[in-house]
Formats: structure tokens, sequence, C-alpha cells
């Protein structure tokens, strides 16, 4: 694959693809944690003095979070010191002039990408190729850098559609990410702990099996969802008020493939030995094999309990590497961050080489000051995708990029 020293980007109109999807309260986006992660990768651009066009996404239609990328320009801008000109057009002929009127070591934010019709769906290679969105703008365009690690498991026309007509690079973010999730993998010190958390138990489903059947993963920590599914497949009984919320989130199907993959790997996968509830607005511990469990018929799991937190602590602190996604609970209510904060502080105090993901997990780490992790993912199904073995579409259009241009002398 292309890096960005690789090719010459100098007086060249570069199209930057980033992934600044961020959080949104009342119109405002409330963290800039990802805009940080690009500015390396900006300021290389700009630098060189290469005509930059970044696009990035912003939510999804209807939701509270889907917006104009007005204010990430502006967000850019200032971590810059500069101006990032938004464009209120995407491929049309507006955005189009603007891009033809770039000047060395100038940069533009086109508008939400998701206001095109196009991005809207999942395509091979081949068909984001034909799109309008490439089309319109490959002329335009001289080199693609891709620096969207978050959205490295999709296949839209911004993310894959140039790689065949244009030479394609990864960013410095693309760059230490596949590095770090990579070492990992692949060449970590053992033993290896995965720690699966959050509500993505399908994806977590994919990563356990993957990981432990292919050997690498020596033992698998659960919380959140995932953990109350593998809990379920064990065969203890988590209430009816805890039943019929994994019921209504179609999450009960799963418990016969969790329950398929104790079976093969029992031992290997831990689950809670407690629960904290909401009991009538505050925190309660219970204890899974005591008389205080017919209290989850009425009260709902918020979080994993302090039991768990120290034995799964013991577990990281002698870990040589770990991988941990999605946070043990309802983190974002204080009393419930007990797991999440004390798992991930435990992952931080580790000696592990150690990759924590999930947009959650990130709010988590930065809101309680957590220190010592090695590497933190910005990408939450990215990098689920990754340890599920999965091919990655961006991943596999840099490689068709490179191997296409790279005998052209680029």
């Amino acid at each position: 694959m292309f890096r960005l020293g690789d090719l010459p980007h100098g007086e060249r109109t570069v199209f930057l693809r980033v992934d600044l999807n961020s959080p949104v309260e009342g119109g405002k986006i409330t963290s800039d944690a990802r805009f940080r992660e690009v500015i390396p990768t900006i300021k290389h651009l700009l630098n060189e003095g290469a005509k930059l066009v970044i696009a990035t996404h912003q939510g999804r239609p209807y939701d509270g979070d889907y917006t104009t990328t007005e204010e990430h320009a502006e967000i850019l801008g200032k971590l810059l010191g500069g101006e990032v000109e938004y464009v209120e057009d995407i491929f049309g002929r507006y955005a189009r002039e603007r891009i033809s009127s770039l000047k060395a070591g100038e940069a533009l934010m086109l508008e939400n990408l998701r206001f095109a019709a196009e991005e809207a769906f999942y395509k091979p290679l081949e068909e984001c190729e034909r799109t309008f969105f490439v089309k319109k703008l490959a002329p335009l365009i001289d080199n693609v850098v891709n620096d969207a690690f978050a959205s490295a498991h999709r296949s839209q026309p911004s993310l894959v559609g140039f790689a065949r007509l244009k030479p394609m690079a990864m960013g410095l973010l693309m760059e230490r990410e596949v590095t770090a999730l990579g070492k990992a993998y692949e060449t970590g010190e053992r033993p290896r702990v995965y720690v699966l958390g959050g509500a993505k138990v399908d994806d977590s489903l994919k990563v356990a099996e993957n990981v432990l059947r292919s050997g690498r993963a020596d033992l698998i920590l659960t919380g959140g969802l995932v953990g109350q599914v593998f809990t379920l497949a064990k065969g203890f009984n988590l209430g009816n008020a805890n039943i019929e919320f994994l019921a209504k989130k179609g999450l009960l199907e799963l418990v016969d493939w969790a329950e398929r993959i104790l079976n093969e790997f029992y031992p290997l996968i831990r689950t809670p030995v407690d629960f904290a509830i909401d009991h009538r607005g505050e925190r309660l511990e219970v204890d899974l094999l005591s008389e205080e469990m017919r209290l989850l018929d009425h009260y709902p799991i918020m979080d994993i309990g302090s039991r768990t937190v120290e034995k799964y602590r013991e577990i990281l602190l002698n870990a040589g590497t770990i991988v941990a996604n999605g946070p043990m609970g309802v983190f974002e209510r204080e009393e419930f961050a007990v797991g999440t904060v004390g798992v991930f502080r435990s992952i931080g105090e580790s000696r592990a080489f150690s990759v924590v993901g999930g947009g959650h997990s990130i709010t988590g780490i930065q809101k309680y000051g957590i220190e010592g992790i090695s590497h933190i993912s910005t990408g939450g199904g990215a990098m689920l995708s990754f340890f599920a073995g999965e091919k990655l579409p961006v991943l596999e259009a840099l490689r068709i990029s490179y191997d296409k241009f790279r005998e052209k002398g680029h």
C-alpha cells in the first residue's frame, strides 16, 4: 500500500477522505477527538503544497446528529490556525468550480457526503467506480489519501471508488491504525487477552470465534450486552426485565451462537460473576449466585459488579497483549461507570501492548483521564471487523490502487 510520503502531493489536487463523524448535542459538535487525529495528515499535505479537498460524512438521515459539515470546517480551521472553506455542495457545479480554483496550500471541506444518495449504499468497488460522485470528481483529482480508518469496513464511492482511477495512499492515522492493530493481531506477546463489551454483540461473537479458532487469543473477558448474552448462554437466568430488553434488541437469537462458541472454547471465555442494577435510582450490586438475583426480574442490569472488575484486573495486569472494544456498562451515568473505568484503568496499568477502540470507549477514556493505553483506535465497527478476520474494503482498495499505480512510477 502507498504511504503518504510515497506520492508527490505538491501542486496537486488531493482528495482526502476522513471520518469526522462526531457526537452532536443541541446542534453542536461536542468532541473534537477525531479532528485532532487527522491534523498531522492535513498539515503534511498542506505543507507540501497540496490543493486539498477534504470529505467526511456526519450522522444518518433523520438522526439527531445528521447535519452539515460547516462546523467541521470551522473546527479544522481553528486546529490548523488557518481557513478551511466550507463548500455547500458535494459534486455539483459549485463544488467542482471551488475545487478547480484551489491554490497550493489551500483546503476546502465538501458538504456532508451522506447528503448524496450514492453514499447511502454499500456497493462493490466496480459499482462505486461508476457513480456520478466518482465520475464528476475524478477528472479534478490527482491523488487520493484515505485517513478514514473508522469507515474502513464500508464500501462506498468516497472510500473505494477512486482506487483504480487515481493513486491512493494511507494517511498517517490510517497507517498508525493498521500497524497497531496488525501488531496486536499477528505478533503480540502472550498471553493475549480480548475484552469484548458494548452493544455490538454479533460483531463481538465474530471476533471471539475468529481469534479463538485461529489461536490468536488466549482468553476473552466479556461485559456490556456481550457479557449478558454469554451469561445467558451459560445457563444463568438474567430476569424478566433484562431478557425482555435483550429480546427488544433482537439479541436473544444470538444466545445459541454464543452457546456454540462456549461449547468449543468454554474455559477461555469469562463472564461477569456479579452485576450492578439500577435499583430505584441507585447502584446495587447483585452476585450471580445469590438470592438477590430475583431483583433482575424488575431492575435492569447497568454495569458489571466490583468482584468482576477485580477478577478481570488480575488477568489484565498479567497480559502481554490486550485488545478491548466497548464499555462494560452504561458508563454515561457516573454510578454505572465503575466497570468501564475499572477495566480500562487496569488496561492502562498493565505492561501489555494494548489496543482499545469503539466510540463509547474513547469517550470514557477521555472523560476519566485514563492513561497508559498503547493505542486508542478511532474505529469501533472497523476494528471489530479487523479482529473478526474480515477483509476491510478500504484496505483492499488501497492494495488495488498500489498494484495498479506502482508500475507507472508513482
